[in-house]
């Protein structure tokens, strides 16, 4: 009876253990679970603070973006944009020389190296012989390493030599070279300083080229200079409305672990786009301007126009959306620091689009292609231009009757009057266009040299005295500033010589070309131009 009690107290203990070490391994089980529970979170939460990083990343990338768009015009403010010439020359590009372990001679080899070390004890008496073996092995060893020693210094110097030969030729052509790049770079100071169109594009290549834009913006462009009235013109490419970010603010959005964007408003798209290509045709007066220390520019004109894809059409087409002449001198006047861009044009009398962001054009004050001198021209109706292809070479009637017949292949109602005095033509002309149109006054100079200021107030008298509606100046030659300047906000358009070329082309198809005989002398009627004149 007490064994079997025994033995179930015995069982009773067991199945007591039993639950406890399962009781146990529950709880073991318990914290595990608890544990990675907890490691969950934490990964959870991590993940979570990684996708709110990364969206305060964005929302940030899209702030730096806006506001480098507001700040175009500043950030040119305070960076001198002239272009030093000597830093155009590169420095001298030093061949590498990768042969240092060549110039460390090979070590000579010691005797003491090869020698047994002496006989000790009663090694001197019973190993004499066996010593003087090792003696001579050794010595032989050693004349063996001289011999190798010297084969290798032999090596090593004709390596040596060859490789400090080609390392000097080496040296030589990159002197060449850096002394054929310096010439270049002078020959094209020497360019620039005489007043080469070639050269003069060139730098202010270059000048625009180095200016810093925030990403997104192409800097394409074409520039041309006509040396006669020192005038640049440049066809800009601006960016598209899509300069200005689509996405107003990025969210995270945790139920589908998503990040979504907050659209920008179609009018908070097309409001900063207009100041956006304002400050970029501002900053690109500005760069041209103080870049120019030579003082070869009085005149620049900027188009910006934009290559897009006419959504109605599906047509490719180039709207100009802001057009402007400014002198330097006006310009200068100019606190860029203070200004509002948009206001700014209209106070340099700038064509700008209405809606640029929907790509109303405007119409540009000077075509790019009509300062190309590649483009010539004539009219169809002077057979005689074929066989006098230099406007120079035409008799005084001729020019009259060229000028006539071009500005009526234009569309107008010209009319001629009494001969002028310089040979050229005083034409009365009529637009019959409605509204637009009206009574346009004409007159045409075969001139060398620079038209001087006086013949624009001269033709403004006239203007006002016939109470026509515009007035048009056409040369053979070029304006200075103070031309430019007085035609400020005056109806008031002056045509130089390569614009002459290119109607003459564009509306008659033909071809004409302007190179004065060198015995030409401009009409002694009007006054010379003055300095200020050229460069007021």
């Amino acid at each position: 009876m007490a064994r079997q009690q025994s033995y179930s107290a015995a069982v009773a203990q067991a199945k007591r253990e039993t639950a406890r070490a399962q009781a146990a391994q529950l709880r073991v089980q318990a914290a595990q679970r608890r544990a990675q529970i907890a490691d969950d979170r934490d990964r959870k939460r991590l993940y979570v603070d990684s996708r709110l990083a990364e969206v305060e990343a964005m929302n940030f990338d899209l702030d730096t973006t806006v506001q480098a768009l507001q700040q175009l015009l500043q950030d040119t403010l305070n960076v001198d944009d002239y272009l030093d010439f000597a830093k155009l020359k590169q420095p001298l590009a030093m061949p590498n020389w990768n042969y240092e372990h060549l110039e460390n001679p090979t070590p000579t080899p010691s005797p003491e190296h090869f020698t047994p070390p002496p006989l000790t004890g009663m090694a001197k008496m019973f190993g004499k012989a066996k010593y003087e073996l090792a003696c001579e092995s050794g010595r032989l060893a050693y004349e063996e390493a001289i011999d190798a020693r010297t084969h290798a210094e032999h090596v090593r110097l004709t390596e040596l030599h060859h490789q400090q030969l080609a390392h000097k030729a080496a040296y030589v052509a990159a002197q060449k070279k850096m002394a054929e790049q310096h010439s270049e770079v002078d020959a094209f100071e020497s360019a620039f300083t005489a007043g080469e169109p070639a050269a003069v594009v060139g730098y202010f290549d270059l000048v625009l080229q180095a200016s810093n834009y925030p990403v997104g913006f192409d800097r394409i462009y074409r520039l041309a200079y006509v040396p006669e009235s020192r005038q640049i013109v440049i066809e800009y490419n601006l960016p598209a409305a899509t300069i200005v970010p689509a996405a107003k603010a990025h969210k995270y959005v945790k139920t589908n672990d998503n990040i979504t964007q907050t659209a920008r408003p179609a009018a908070q798209i097309k409001s900063p786009y207009a100041p956006v290509i304002a400050q970029v045709t501002l900053r690109t007066l500005h760069e041209l301007f103080e870049a120019d220390r030579g003082r070869h520019l009085d005149v620049v004109v900027f188009n910006g126009v934009l290559h897009t894809v006419n959504p109605s059409t599906g047509q490719h087409i180039t709207p100009c959306l802001i057009s402007v002449r400014s002198t330097r001198e006006t310009f200068n006047e100019l606190n860029l620091s203070q200004v509002d861009p948009l206001a700014c044009l209209k106070h340099l009398s700038a064509g700008v689009s209405k809606s640029p962001a929907e790509l109303v054009p405007v119409r540009p004050v000077l075509e790019f292609d009509m300062v190309d001198p590649r483009f010539v021209a004539e009219s169809d109706a002077l057979s005689i231009v074929d066989q006098r292809p230099n406007l120079m070479e035409l008799s005084p009637n001729e020019f009259e009757v060229l000028i006539q017949n071009l500005f009526s292949k234009m569309g107008l109602e010209s009319r001629q009057t009494q001969a002028s005095r310089d040979g050229g033509v005083d034409c009365v002309a009529y637009d019959p266009r409605p509204i637009f149109g009206g009574k346009v006054v004409i007159q045409a100079k075969r001139y060398k040299n620079t038209v001087g200021v006086s013949a624009v107030r001269d033709l403004y008298g006239t203007l006002q005295n016939e109470g026509a509606s515009k007035g048009i100046l056409v040369t053979t030659s070029g304006y200075g500033q103070a031309s430019f300047t007085f035609a400020e906000n005056k109806p008031i358009e002056l045509l130089d010589g390569a614009n002459l070329l290119y109607l003459l082309r564009e509306h008659t198809g033909l071809e004409a070309k302007i190179e004065p005989p060198d015995d030409w002398k401009d009409p002694v009627g009007d006054p010379p131009t003055t300095p200020s004149d050229a460069r007021a």
